[in-house]
């Protein structure tokens, strides 16, 4: 199982969109894929029709400790896909852990022993973050195997993403000597403005390695289906934004098989 923490700590550049719809084109290529949603809002959840009525057991669950990953894992209705729903008490997790002993390590933990003991088939856990740097983040990142790292193409992109790669540096050091940058998607993309693509070309230019060459358009049908309850490709797979998602998903595949060979 390859963990993968979407993370960027800008809001609003299409991390939870990236799990949802990454994690079903995954699903839909024939991987098992668990979402593991640390987001206090749980928006991950419901874009894949959780209500919040049905979240007895979340990822709160796991982090402090209470329950083993295996038993906070809810199926959803895209087959291949599973979710680790978040709630509302996320947003008291860092009060609660920073007093324990080595407070960064708990999902990694509870995923080691999921690693070590579950049957059920997961070739990728998505870790979906907040949109902030905060212990949730920090163990997410901790627990990683790589980040991947939706970016919007606008202006302060750039600014945003040499954040986090001090971030990541830092955790790398300290934490988890294994982190590298899985990739990076350009989200948002609008072809119209010269704005667009501009911050593509100097994104690329920084990191010609690590951005995808499949780009995220901005999409009115990926918008809107979070409200259905339905990831984007199965709201409307002739969507661009949904073709989009189903060619990252091979791009994905592709470039973890060249790092399995590597």
């Amino acid at each position: 199982m390859r963990v993968l923490a979407i993370a960027n700590q800008k809001g609003g550049v299409g991390k939870t969109t990236t799990a949802i719809n990454l994690g079903t084109a995954l699903a839909a290529a024939g991987k098992g894929v668990l979402i593991f949603d640390t987001d206090p809002q749980g928006n991950a959840s419901t874009g894949l029709d959780i209500h919040p009525h049905d979240r007895t057991v979340t990822s709160y669950d796991v982090l402090v400790g209470q329950l083993p990953l295996s038993k906070a894992i809810m199926p959803t209705k895209v087959p291949n896909l599973y979710i680790t729903a978040g709630d509302a008490r996320l947003s008291g997790v860092e009060g609660e852990l920073m007093g324990e002993a080595q407070p960064q390590f708990f999902l990694r933990n509870a995923i080691d022993k999921f690693r070590a003991e579950s049957q059920l088939g997961v070739d990728y856990m998505l870790i979906d973050c907040p949109p902030s740097l905060n212990v949730l983040t920090v163990n997410a990142l901790t627990a990683a195997d790589g980040v991947l790292v939706p970016l919007q193409t606008e202006y302060f992109a750039l600014e945003g993403l040499a954040q986090l790669v001090a971030t990541i540096n830092a955790v790398k050091v300290n934490l988890n000597a294994a982190l590298e940058i899985q990739g990076v998607v350009l989200t948002m993309y609008d072809k119209r403005t010269t704005l667009s693509e501009q911050v593509a070309q100097e994104v690329r230019a920084h990191f010609p390695d690590k951005v995808y060459e499949t780009v995220i358009p901005r999409n009115v049908r990926i918008s809107e289906a979070p409200s259905h309850g339905l990831p984007a490709i199965i709201y409307d797979q002739n969507a661009t934004g949904s073709k989009a998602y189903i060619k990252l998903a091979k791009e994905l595949i592709e470039r973890e098989r060249m790092l399995n060979a590597a």
